[in-house]
C-alpha cells in the first residue's frame, strides 16, 4: 500500500478516534484535515488545489435553498414543543387506550409518530415523552423495561418519519452524490434527486415502524398481561367527553402535519417553502394555546388554510406577461388573505413574547442550526483533503471488492453506519460518511431514493441501540431513579429487533420506499 493511500485511511481512522473523545465536531473535521493536508503537501502526495475549493464550498452551502428547511422546522419543532402540544395528546390519549390491555404503550406509539411527523427533534420529543407518559406507566404496573423501550423507539421516529431534519440533511447530501456519480458516468444531463423524494419514500417505512411498534406491544400484552396492565376506567368523564377532548387535542397537529407533508406531496410546496408554513402554523398554534387571542389566530389559521387551496387551484404568480380576470381576482383574495394571516401571526408573536417563548425558540433553533452549519463547514474540508489523498479511490476498490457485488457492497455500508451510530451522532455520519460512500453505491445502479430511506433507517436504529444510543442517554437524563440503566437496556433491544426487520424487509421490498415517489413526482 503505498503513502498516499495509507493516508487516507489514517485519515478517516483519526477523525473517528478523536471524534469518540467527545472534542467538538466541527472542530475535529477541520483540524484533522488540516493536519493530513500538511502532511500530504510535505510527502508530495497532495495537491494544494484542493484547499483553493474551499470558499466555493462554503459559500454553495450557506447559498442552498434546500438548508434554509433547517431552520424552519427546527423553528416548527421547537415551538410545537414549548405549546405543550405533546401533553395533551399523551393525556386524552392514554385515557382513550388506556382501558385496553397495553393501552398506554399504543398511545405512547401513536403519540411518538405524530410528535414525529411535527416535530423531528428526537431528543425533546424522548425527553418530553418520558416525562409525561412514563411516570403514568409505572404507577400503573407497566413493565420498565417495556415502557421504557416504548418511549425511546417511538421517540426516534422524528429521525424517519417526514418532515425530518435527517431527511432533510441526508436528502441535500445524497442529491448531490447522485448529481457527481452520474457526472462521472458520462451523463451530463443528470437526474435530480430532492428531499421531496425523500419525504415521499420515507412515509410508508416509517408508518411500518409504527405498526410493527404497535404489533409487538399488542404481542407481549397478549402473552404477558402483567407487563402492560389496563387502567381502570375513569368515571370522572364521560366517553363522548373524552372523545371531544382528544379531537380537540389531536385536529390542531394533525392539520398542520396535513398542511406541511400535503403541500410537499401535493407539488404544491417545496420542502423549504413547506418548512416556512410549519413555522407559521406552529407558531399560530401556539398563540391560540397561549389564550387571550384565539380569534385572531383562528382567522389566520383558516386564512392560511384557504392560501393553501387558492394556490392549488390557480395561477397566483404576478409576474406574468397575461393575467387571466379569473387569476387577477384570485391575486387580490391571496393578498387580503395574506394580511389576516400578517396580523394574526403579529398577535401570535406578541402573545408569546410576553411569555418568554419567543426568546426560547429562537435560541434554540439559533443553537442547533449554528451547530448543524460549522459542522457541515468542517465536513466540506474533510472531504476535499479526504478526495484529495485518494480517499475515493480507495473507498471505491474497497467496496467493489466486496463478495455479492452490489448488494455486498450496500451491506457493508449498511453496517459501517450501523456501527458507527454507536459513538457519532447522525449529522457526523451523513456529512462525512455518505458524501464518500453514496457516490460509490449509486454509480453501482442502486436507487438513490430507496439508498436514503435504508440510510435513514439505519441512523434511527443507532439511536436505539445499547450501550451508546443517543435515546437512551435522553431518556436515562430524566427517568426515575427506580428504573435502572440494564431496565432500560433490555427495554431498547426487542425494538432495535424490530428496526433491524423493518430495514429487511426494506431491502427485500425496495418499492416500499419507490413507489411512493415514482406515484407522486415521477422523477426518479
Amino acid at each position: 500500500m503505498d503513502l498516499r493511500a495509507s493516508l487516507d485511511i489514517l485519515m478517516f481512522v483519526t477523525v473517528c478516534a478523536v471524534l469518540m473523545t467527545g472534542f467538538p465536531v466541527a472542530f475535529t473535521l477541520a483540524g484533522v484535515a488540516l493536519i493530513f493536508g500538511t502532511l500530504g503537501i510535505i510527502f508530495g502526495v497532495f495537491d494544494f488545489g484542493f484547499m483553493a475549493a474551499l470558499p466555493q464550498r462554503i459559500y454553495g452551502n450557506m447559498t442552498n435553498d434546500v438548508l434554509i428547511a433547517v431552520p424552519l422546522f427546527v423553528f416548527m419543532g421547537t415551538m410545537l414543543e414549548r405549546s405543550k402540544v405533546a401533553e395533551d395528546l399523551l393525556e386524552n390519549m392514554g385515557r382513550l387506550f388506556g382501558r385496553l390491555r397495553g393501552g398506554l404503550g399504543y398511545s405512547v406509539s401513536i403519540v411518538g409518530a405524530l410528535l414525529a411527523a411535527s416535530t423531528g427533534i428526537v431528543g425533546a420529543t424522548v425527553v418530553t415523552m418520558s416525562l409525561l407518559a412514563l411516570p403514568t406507566m409505572l404507577r400503573r404496573g407497566y413493565d420498565p423495561a417495556l415502557a421504557t423501550g416504548s418511549i425511546a423507539a417511538a421517540g426516534t421516529l422524528g429521525q424517519i418519519i417526514p418532515p425530518s431534519i435527517v431527511l432533510v440533511l441526508l436528502g441535500d447530501t445524497l442529491a448531490n452524490s447522485y448529481q457527481r456519480a452520474q457526472l462521472e458516468q458520462g451523463i451530463f444531463s443528470p437526474e435530480t434527486l430532492s428531499v421531496g423524494d425523500l419525504f415521499a419514500g420515507a412515509l410508508l417505512p416509517g408508518l411500518l415502524l409504527v405498526g410493527l411498534y404497535i404489533l409487538y406491544q399488542i404481542v407481549r400484552a397478549a402473552l404477558d398481561p402483567k407487563s402492560s396492565p389496563a387502567m381502570p376506567a375513569d368515571d370522572s368523564i364521560s366517553t363522548s367527553e373524552l372523545y371531544r377532548r382528544t379531537l380537540r387535542a389531536l385536529i390542531p397537529p394533525v392539520a398542520l402535519i396535513v398542511a406541511v407533508m400535503g403541500s410537499i406531496l401535493g407539488g404544491i410546496a417545496t420542502p423549504t417553502e413547506a418548512a416556512a408554513l410549519g413555522a407559521i402554523g406552529a407558531t399560530l398554534l401556539a398563540g391560540e394555546r397561549a389564550g387571550g387571542i384565539k380569534y385572531a389566530v383562528r382567522a389566520a389559521a383558516l386564512a392560511l388554510i384557504a392560501l393553501l387551496i387558492l394556490t392549488s387551484f390557480m395561477d397566483l404568480r404576478t409576474a406574468r406577461s397575461e393575467i387571466s380576470s379569473g387569476d387577477q381576482m384570485g391575486i387580490w383574495l391571496a393578498y387580503i388573505l395574506c394580511a389576516i394571516v400578517a396580523i394574526g401571526l403579529a398577535a401570535a408573536i406578541w402573545r408569546l413574547w410576553l411569555r418568554g417563548i419567543v426568546a426560547e425558540v429562537t435560541q434554540a433553533t439559533a443553537r442547533i442550526t449554528s451547530m448543524v452549519f460549522v459542522i457541515l463547514i468542517g465536513a466540506a474540508l474533510f472531504s476535499l483533503v479526504f478526495r484529495g489523498l485518494g480517499g475515493d479511490d480507495t473507498v471505491h476498490e474497497f467496496l467493489k471488492s466486496m463478495p455479492g457485488g452490489t448488494t455486498g457492497a450496500v451491506v457493508t455500508v449498511m453496517v459501517i453506519m450501523f456501527l458507527l451510530g454507536f459513538f457519532l451522532d447522525f449529522i457526523e455520519i451523513i456529512f462525512v460518511v455518505v458524501p464518500i460512500v453514496a457516490p460509490i453505491l449509486l454509480m453501482m445502479g442502486v436507487d438513490p431514493v430507496w439508498l436514503g430511506v435504508m440510510m435513514a433507517l439505519n441512523l434511527q436504529t443507532s439511536f436505539l441501540t445499547p450501550p451508546f444510543g443517543f435515546a437512551l442517554f435522553y431518556l436515562r437524563g430524566v427517568a426515575p431513579e427506580s428504573v435502572t440503566t440494564m431496565q432500560i437496556y433490555r427495554g431498547a433491544i426487542p425494538f432495535v429487533g424490530l428496526q433491524l426487520l423493518a430495514i429487511s424487509v426494506v431491502a427485500i421490498f425496495p418499492s416500499i420506499a419507490t413507489w411512493l415517489p415514482r406515484l407522486l413526482f415521477s422523477t426518479m
